[in-house]
């Protein structure tokens, strides 16, 4: 994928002197990829769009009938009209656009094995980031964390008849992507009766974007998998909070300050705040069905930031905050590098009674794009440690940390080992809330140099601590303006 995400780089060079922007350009490859995809797998389209009617053409013949076609799809009805609603041709040179169809169509997409269309958005995204191109800042949650998340999670739709999955924040759909998949592998390939397969097929999988571009990515994906989603268009936290509910919520919520600023106005919002992926959580409290799970991926910050401990408080108030993963270092490289996140665990309708956190971040060498790629490994143990339960509720004896077993120190065989711990309600009470506060591991780099982590990490990790510090004193400042402290001293 990689050598053709270089391919396509270098005709997006080329292509500028057409007066094709690079996104543009992004735009252009993501209706043609389908197409061509589309012709892989035999997906129906209208009647002198297929990926066949352009690839046999050449110079106006070939342009006039690009134009054609995307006018056509936009017309078409259903998710190919949402795709391509609006569509327009870029290319004012029919060499330009048979360049890009002749790279296209020297690869067989369907059998790499990769989410394809999402892959390349994302390598184009990272060369134009590298040549600090404005706009190529977001990132993208990485399959294997999104399919070790789905494996604990269980996405089932079997369930109920009602079962509703949902990501409120899609970008490309590749939660949805990993959700559905996950069905398949449970399902033997997609065993099911008549009747579910065609509610799976319509009626499951939703989510919401607010930018353009990555929504249609996300039709795009889910209808080459033969499932036709709703996915509607705006912002979540600060549009007025929609009628639906879900059993599922898989989501990577916007990190950033981007567009923040300012708290939404939402009655259902407890908390007044304007970080974006605290309410993100409160959004999902109120759109999860009781008893509906969740998991979520968020920033360290949001588990220490001045507010996260008020919000945390509700959400173990009204729901049980059972399994929290701290990520591996360079889990988002190459887009974020030094961003450093985890997953929260929770299932609403139940009060926290405990709360299982699996670091799998101290000790780890940190993650990079070449010498230490992200692997099913970095989540193997935490999937084993998580359990069979998708709600975190096995009975008591079924998790155990090292501290609370019988078997010897050094057994590699016990789930989890040290890196898997419990903490009751009582301690994180203790702690504000705050769960980056539990921290049992010490890094053991030593004098090793080769060990250290990269300059992008480390100044994060010096962001990290002094607004961490800050949200300290900013407490203290509260308890002084009350006078708690003086009465305390007295």
């Amino acid at each position: 994928m990689s050598n053709v995400g270089d391919k396509l780089w270098g005709l997006c060079h080329k292509l500028r002197h057409d007066g094709i922007g690079y996104m543009e350009y992004i735009e252009q490859i993501t209706y043609l990829l389908f197409l061509k995809m589309a012709d892989e797998r035999g997906v129906e389209l209208p009647a002198g769009c297929a990926w066949t009617d352009l690839r046999d053409l050449s110079g106006e013949n070939l342009t006039d009938k690009y134009v054609d076609v995307l006018r056509k799809l936009g017309k078409s009805g259903g998710i190919l009209a949402e795709i391509y609603k609006g569509a327009q041709s870029r290319f004012t040179k029919p060499v330009n656009l048979k360049a890009v169809i002749n790279l296209i169509d020297e690869v067989e997409w369907t059998s790499l094995g990769v989410d394809v269309k999402a892959e390349a958005y994302e390598h184009l995204l990272e060369k134009a980031a590298s040549e600090g191109k404005k706009g190529a800042g977001q990132y993208f949650t990485p399959r294997k964390l999104m399919q070790a998340i789905c494996h604990c999670v269980q996405p089932d739709p079997r369930a109920s008849k009602q079962f509703t999955i949902c990501d409120p924040a899609c970008g490309t759909g590749g939660f949805l992507v990993c959700a559905y998949e996950w069905l398949i592998d449970a399902t033997e390939g997609g065993k099911l009766d008549r009747a579910t397969a065609k509610r799976v097929r319509f009626a499951t999988y939703f989510g919401q974007d607010l930018t353009p571009t990555p929504r249609k990515l996300a039709l795009m994906n889910l209808m080459l998998h033969n499932v036709e989603p709703q996915i509607g268009s705006g912002d979540m936290i600060y549009d007025p909070p929609p009628p639906d509910r879900y059993d599922v919520i898989l989501t990577n919520p916007p990190f950033g300050t981007k567009g923040a600023g300012q708290a939404p106005t939402r009655d259902d919002f407890v908390v007044e705040t304007s970080n974006k992926q605290l309410n993100f959580v409160q959004h999902i409290l109120t759109v999860l069905k009781p008893g509906g799970r969740a998991a979520v991926v968020l920033p360290d910050n949001c588990l220490f930031a001045d507010q996260a401990g008020e919000v945390m408080k509700v959400l173990t108030e009204s729901c049980n905050l059972h399994t929290v993963l701290r990520l591996p270092r360079g889990t988002f490289t190459p887009y974020c590098q030094g961003v450093k996140a985890n997953v929260i665990f929770f299932q609403k309708g139940y009060p926290t009674e405990q709360t299982w956190i699996y670091d799998a971040r101290t000790n780890v060498p940190g993650v990079t794009k070449k010498d230490r790629p992200l692997t099913e490994q970095h989540f193997a143990e935490f999937v084993r440690s998580y359990g069979t339960d998708p709600n975190g509720r096995l009975g008591p004896g079924k998790r155990k940390s090292r501290r609370e077993s019988d078997s010897p120190a050094g057994d590699k065989g016990w789930l989890g080992g040290d890196r898997w711990r419990r903490f009751s309600i009582d301690e994180v009470k203790r702690r504000d809330f705050k769960l980056d506060g539990f921290k049992w591991l010490k890094e053991e780099n030593g004098n090793n140099g080769d060990a250290l982590p990269e300059p992008a990490e480390l100044v994060t990790d010096a962001i990290s601590e002094l607004e961490e510090a800050i949200a300290e004193l900013n407490q203290i400042t509260l308890l002084l303006e009350n006078g708690d402290v003086v009465e305390a001293a007295k």
